[in-house]
Parts: structure tokens; C-alpha cells; sequence
């Protein structure tokens, strides 16, 4: 199982939980994590990845606190011992 870290508007969406669990074992891509946390949370979708299928502008996806734009990006493999966390675009001033 890898569990997913939640935080702000993205914890409301998937039930006001601080992580979710992704039913698998196997190292894979954080892309295809994210899909399989798209079919339990179905809102997710449009909040994360744009039509095109790009990750959303100033969301945020960190593996072990390095955020996957400095890493390999939505192919960045992960496995059920890292931590990964998702930030939404944050407004401020």
C-alpha cells in the first residue's frame, strides 16, 4: 500500500482524510499513482491534471520532500516506502 499526503483544498476533496492509500506494492510511475487516486476521489481529475493531461499549473507533487519537477517528473518512479505529498495552488498576500 503507498499512502498519500494531503494537504488544504485537496484534503476537503477527498473526504477531509490527511492521506489516502493507494492499494498497491509495486514501484510504478507517480502518474499512474495519481490516476488510481483519481478512481477512488473522481473530482481529483481536473484538480490535478489539465485536458491535456499535464499536471495542473502550482500543484505541487513532492516524493521524500523533492518536488517531481526537479525529479523526473510525472514518470518519477515511486515505491511503498517513499513519501509523497500533494499541495494545491496556494493564494496569498
Amino acid at each position: 500500500m503507498m499512502e498519500i499526503k494531503l494537504f488544504a483544498d485537496f484534503r476537503e476533496l477527498c473526504g477531509g482524510q490527511k492521506f489516502v492509500t493507494i492499494g498497491t506494492d509495486e514501484t510504478q510511475a507517480i502518474g499512474s499513482i495519481l490516476d488510481a487516486l483519481i478512481e477512488t476521489f473522481p473530482v481529483m481529475k481536473e484538480e490535478l491534471f489539465t485536458p491535456q493531461g499535464e499536471l495542473q499549473p502550482l500543484v505541487s507533487v513532492f516524493v521524500n520532500g523533492k518536488n517531481i519537477i526537479h525529479l523526473d517528473g510525472l514518470n518519477t518512479l515511486v515505491s511503498k516506502d517513499d513519501q509523497i505529498a500533494l499541495f494545491p495552488p496556494v493564494a496569498g498576500g
